[in-house]
C-alpha cells in the first residue's frame, strides 16, 4: 500500500532577554549549576511572577513576522505536570487564549513553493535540566534555565517529507535570527524542535495515529529521525499492526527512534488560568509601534538581491544566511563595489578567511568600505587581481587599506607599454620554440607568454596589456 506522511513540528525558540520571563534572574547560557536563580523561578511559598515586557514584545515580532493575528487579550495558564526538574509543579504557559494564531510560512523543496501553516504562538517558561552521571545510577538538577523566556510555534500538519519539514525548520530559523528575537542555536538548546509524525493510506482525510518526536539537536537529525518514523509505521502497518500513539526519542548513535512514554493528551495536563497573572492585553498602538520596527525578512531581501543587484538565485541565499553578512554586502556596495564582484569576494575570500579564524563577520577586520577600495583597485588596473589576492590577507591581519598596502610593498600593477614590450621581447628571445609555435597557429601558448611576463614583474604587469602586446609582436 502506498502512504503519505503527516509531519508538523512545534518548535521552542528562547527568546533574546536578558533576564527570564517572569523575574530579574539572567538568562546567560554556560553558568555554574543553580546559580541564576531566585525565591520567583525556584517556586518559593510566597512569591509571585512579574511578567518582562521585552518578552511580549519579541513574541509580538515572531507572530507578525509569519503573519500571525496577535490577540488583543491573551490569557496565562497552568501546564501541570511532575517532573524533577519543574520546581512548582507546573510550567506557565498559555493554552485556550494564545498570543497569536492563524499565521504561515513559505518554504522551496526542489523548486517547488509551498505554504505551511501555524497555528498558534504562545509564551511560556522554560523548565530546568537533568544531568545524568555516566558513572553513576544518579542524575543532578539544574535550575538555571527555569523560567527562560520560550515562544512555541505549533504548525499545521502540512508537511509530507523530511525534506519539507528541514525547509520549514531553516525557514524560521532565519526569520528569527533576522528579527534577533533568538539566536537559533540548536546544540545550546535555544532553538528546539518537536516533530509529530504520522501516516496514511495516500488519498485517505482522516489523520494516522501519531507519534511525537523528541531529543533532535540538527536539521540533520530532525530530518533523520523523521525519516526513521515513517519507515517504522509503515513496516507496522504493512504487518498488519497498529501504530501506538507514544512520545519516541531519537538516538542519533543507533540511527532509530526509540520508545519513551505514552503520548499525553491536553487534559492529561489539568490546564487553568494562571490567578497570580492577569490577562495580557495589547493595545493597538504597542502592536503597530512593534510592527514599524520589523527589519527586511531574508526571502524579501533574497529576492530584492536578485532583482536589484543581479545576483544567481544561490548568491543571494548564501549572503542572505546572516542579516549581518547582507548588511555588509550592501555595505559594500553602497561604497562602490561591483555587486557581483563584491559578492564573489565575499562568498570566497572573505567568508574563507573567516572560518579559518572562527570569528564572525562582526569580527572582520576589513570594513565594507575597505573591501570596495580593493576593488576599485583592481577595476582602474592599479593592481591586478592575484596582487589583490595576495593585499587581502594583509588587510584581514593588519585592519590597513589596500592603498596603503600597496604603497608600502610597491605592488601598483605595470601598465606602461614601453616597459612591458621590453620585457615581453626578452622573453620570447629567450623562447624561440614557443614564439615560433604561436605564429605557426598555437594561441594556447598565450598563456605562456603571459605567465612569464607576470613571472618577471612579479605579478605586477596588466595582464590585458600583456595579452595586446603578444598580438601585436608575434601576431600576423
Amino acid at each position: 500500500m502506498d502512504y503519505e506522511a503527516v509531519i508538523g513540528l512545534e518548535v521552542h525558540a528562547q527568546l533574546l532577554t536578558r533576564s527570564k520571563i517572569f523575574c530579574g534572574c539572567s538568562t546567560s547560557f554556560g553558568q555554574p549549576p543553580n546559580s541564576n536563580v531566585c525565591p520567583v523561578c525556584l517556586g518559593m511559598p510566597g512569591v509571585l511572577p512579574v511578567l518582562n515586557q521585552q518578552v511580549v514584545e519579541l513574541a509580538m515580532r515572531a507572530a507578525l513576522a509569519t503573519g500571525c493575528q496577535v490577540a488583543e487579550r491573551s490569557v496565562w495558564a497552568r501546564k501541570n505536570y511532575f517532573y524533577p526538574d519543574l520546581p512548582k509543579g507546573y510550567q506557565i504557559s498559555q493554552y485556550e487564549l494564545p498570543l497569536a494564531q492563524h499565521g504561515r510560512l513559505e518554504i522551496t523543496v526542489d523548486g517547488q513553493e509551498k505554504c505551511v501553516g501555524i497555528t498558534r504562538i504562545h509564551m511560556e517558561e522554560d523548565a530546568g535540566k537533568l544531568v545524568h552521571d555516566p558513572s553513576l545510577p544518579q542524575s543532578y538538577v539544574d535550575l538555571n534555565r527555569t523560567g527562560v523566556p520560550l515562544i512555541e510555534i505549533v504548525s499545521e500538519p502540512d508537511m509530507r517529507s523530511p525534506e519539507e519539514a528541514g525547509a520549514y525548520l531553516r525557514a524560521l530559523r532565519d526569520i528569527l535570527v533576522y528579527l534577533e528575537v533568538c539566536d537559533g542555536n540548536m546544540e545550546e538548546g535555544s532553538f528546539r524542535c518537536d516533530a509529530n509524525v504520522s501516516i496514511r493510506p495516500l488519498g485517505q482525510e482522516k489523520l494516522g495515529t501519531r507519534a511525537e518526536l523528541k531529543n533532535m539537536n540538527s536539521f540533520r537529525n530532525v530530518m533523520k529521525a523523521i525519516d526513521y518514523e515513517i519507515r517504522r509505521q509503515k513496516a507496522i502497518l504493512d504487518e498488519g499492526g497498529q501504530v501506538i500513539q507514544q512520545t519516541r526519542l531519537w538516538d542519533d548513535a543507533a540511527g532509530k527512534t526509540v520508545a519513551m512514554r505514552g503520548k499525553e493528551e491536553a487534559h492529561d495536563y489539568r490546564y487553568f488560568p494562571d490567578p497570580d497573572l492577569l490577562p495580557l492585553e495589547i493595545a493597538p498602538a504597542w502592536l503597530a509601534r512593534v510592527g514599524q520596527g520589523l527589519p527586511e525578512l531574508p526571502a524579501a531581501k533574497r529576492q530584492r538581491f536578485q532583482q536589484a543587484h543581479g545576483l544567481s538565485a544561490y548568491d543571494a541565499e548564501v549572503l542572505c544566511a546572516e542579516r549581518a553578512l547582507a548588511d555588509y554586502f550592501e555595505a559594500a556596495v553602497n561604497a562602490g563595489a561591483p555587486a557581483k564582484a563584491a559578492a564573489n569576494w565575499i562568498m570566497s575570500d572573505l567568508l574563507g578567511a573567516l572560518r579559518a579564524e572562527g570569528q564572525a563577520i562582526g569580527q572582520c577586520a576589513v570594513t565594507p568600505q575597505a573591501l570596495a577600495e580593493l576593488l576599485a583597485l583592481v577595476a582602474s588596473g592599479q593592481i591586478s587581481g592575484k596582487i589583490a589576492k595576495d593585499i587581502f590577507p594583509l588587510m584581514l591581519e593588519t585592519g590597513q587599506s589596500a592603498a596603503t598596502i600597496v604603497e608600502q610593498k610597491g605592488l601598483r600593477q605595470v601598465s606602461d607599454s614601453g616597459e612591458l614590450q621590453a620585457v615581453l621581447e626578452r622573453i620570447i628571445a629567450e623562447s624561440p620554440k614557443e614564439a615560433e609555435g604561436y605564429r605557426a597557429g598555437k594561441k594556447k601558448l598565450m598563456g605562456y607568454f603571459v605567465g612569464q611576463v607576470m613571472k618577471a614583474t612579479k605579478g605586477q604587469a596588466n595582464p590585458q596589456a600583456v595579452n595586446e602586446l603578444v598580438e601585436k609582436l608575434l601576431g600576423d
